[in-house]
């Protein structure tokens, strides 16, 4: 696959297309190691694993917090 490269502000960008970054699991603003393997003359591009609780889905997430609520009391009792 070849990309051209172009000028933004001060810097310059490779827009990677939707096909590639839907495989890599990837969305816009999310972030991306960036290496390079100097005896290849490559860049290598990966995507940065997420945090547990930023890849957590919104209705587990909700669960969690209910639950937390209800039985808030017991857990500051266990807590002690």
């Amino acid at each position: 696959m070849q990309r051209q490269l172009f000028k933004t502000g001060n810097s310059i960008v490779l827009s990677l297309p939707k096909e590639l970054l839907d495989s890599l699991g990837l969305k816009n603003g999310e972030n991306v190691s960036v290496e390079l393997d100097k005896p290849n003359n490559r860049l290598v591009i990966s995507p940065v694993e997420k945090p547990l609780a930023a890849s957590l889905d919104e209705d587990f997430a909700k669960q969690v917090n209910d639950f937390i609520e209800k039985y808030r009391p017991a857990l500051e009792e266990l807590a002690k």
